[in-house]
């Protein structure tokens, strides 16, 4: 290959027209070579900005969609995001393929395109792993912490009263992202992985200088908003695995917040709330004493701005 390779994202989306404009302008900036928009549901306002612009292929999930797809629509928000990644897996002309969250915003320290160039040959993905936004208002994210002999007692020190059940400290997912090499037979995504003839394939090389910001609870209020989907059937729907064995006491988010919510209420879930995600002052001076703060400005509405002129 000559010249450093193409990248593209793959999303599917629901929410606010600003919201998703947002998300896609900020990549646009970044430099990707298309992005692939999947509206989970109709959004006219969504679908005219999206539509006509050359890096951007845009769908609209309606009935006539999946009918298209030979398919009845998927039940699960997850199944569907992961039909979309795996079908325009098979139908992009891309070197990379990445499927990321509406609320998921890449950061690399040089162009993604130089990083990718670099990935040896015999690997068919590379990982990226996250950075969750803190409630500090201030473009403030706590690092991931790698697994180690010493991972959970850092978490345990920085957040003393829920650390031991929320693995990482992370409100969500430590896992990340893939992205996958284009062009190998029989792959389709899944949320954090890929398969290839329905096995997992070995993905732990990470993608060096590139992170994903994640803004899963920006602040309480969103956070609180979402908390009944996620309880649900979202990231902390029941049936997910416990961050300590259940011997010791373990317990998966949606015990552990059913639980806060039963004896404390929404004071106990704020508490919650304050801790994992920073607000409190105290973890935040922690997290500052333990070199875990990464700033990281993304300009969203400027970016929109650039983008989208006149759409905010």
């Amino acid at each position: 290959m000559t010249g450093n390779p193409t990248w593209g994202i793959v999303s599917t989306v629901r929410g606010p027209t600003p919201d998703i404009l947002r998300f896609v302008a900020y990549h646009l900036d970044l430099g990707v070579d298309r992005m692939y928009i999947f509206l989970d549901e109709p959004n006219s306002a969504a679908f005219g900005a999206l539509d006509g612009h050359k890096k951007i292929d845009v769908h609209t999930c309606d009935h006539r969609f999946w009918a298209s797809r030979k398919r009845d629509r998927p039940q699960a928000h997850q199944t569907r995001q992961t039909a979309n990644a795996s079908f325009t897996y098979r139908n992009t002309d891309l070197d990379w393929l990445t499927h990321i969250d509406m609320d998921e915003f890449l950061w690399p320290d040089r162009p993604i395109s130089q990083c990718l160039a670099e990935v040896s040959d015999d690997l068919p993905g590379v990982r990226v792993r996250p950075i969750e936004a803190l409630a500090s208002g201030e473009d403030e994210y706590k690092a991931f912490i790698p697994q180690g002999l010493h991972r959970e007692k850092l978490v345990q020190t920085i957040y003393p009263s829920f650390g031991a059940f929320v693995r990482g400290g992370f409100l969500s997912h430590l896992q990340g992202k893939i992205f996958a090499r284009t062009g190998l037979p029989k792959i389709s995504f899944r949320i954090h992985n890929l398969l290839q003839n329905g096995e997992p394939l070995p993905c732990k090389a990470e993608l060096p200088g590139v992170d994903i910001c994640h803004r899963h609870a920006p602040d309480w209020d969103c956070w609180l908003a979402h908390l009944p989907f996620r309880l649900e059937c979202g990231s902390y729907r029941p049936g997910m695995s416990p961050n300590v064995p259940r011997a010791d006491g373990g317990m998966n988010m949606n015990e552990l917040l059913t639980r806060i919510d039963a004896e404390n209420g929404v004071d106990g879930l704020r508490s919650f709330f304050d801790e994992i995600s920073g607000a409190d002052p105290e973890v935040h001076a922690r997290l500052e004493k333990f070199g875990m703060l990464r700033h990281r400005p993304l300009n969203l509405n400027a970016k929109l701005a650039k983008h989208f002129p006149g759409s905010a």
